[in-house]
């Protein structure tokens, strides 16, 4: 493996564990993102554009989340 696909992989690794660890967390709060994941482009591209996709989510979830951050920057 060159060392271009291995930083590549290695950001893209980066990514889905960011977005593992983000889902923990919002999962602590009762948050549920159910789209939230690496883009599907990021690995269209190479090097890979590393994306994360936050997804799409109802207005109740939306409310839950404005609650968790507006507590966390008091």
């Amino acid at each position: 493996m060159t060392r271009e696909r291995r930083t590549a992989a290695d950001a893209v690794s980066e990514a889905e564990a960011a977005c593992e660890e983000l889902a923990a967390e919002l999962r602590r709060t009762g948050i549920v993102l159910p789209s939230l994941m690496v883009d599907p482009v990021t690995y269209g591209y190479e090097p890979p554009r590393v994306l994360v996709e936050l997804g799409r989510c109802n207005v109740e979830t939306t409310r839950k989340l404005i609650a968790v951050l507006k507590r966390a920057a008091q």
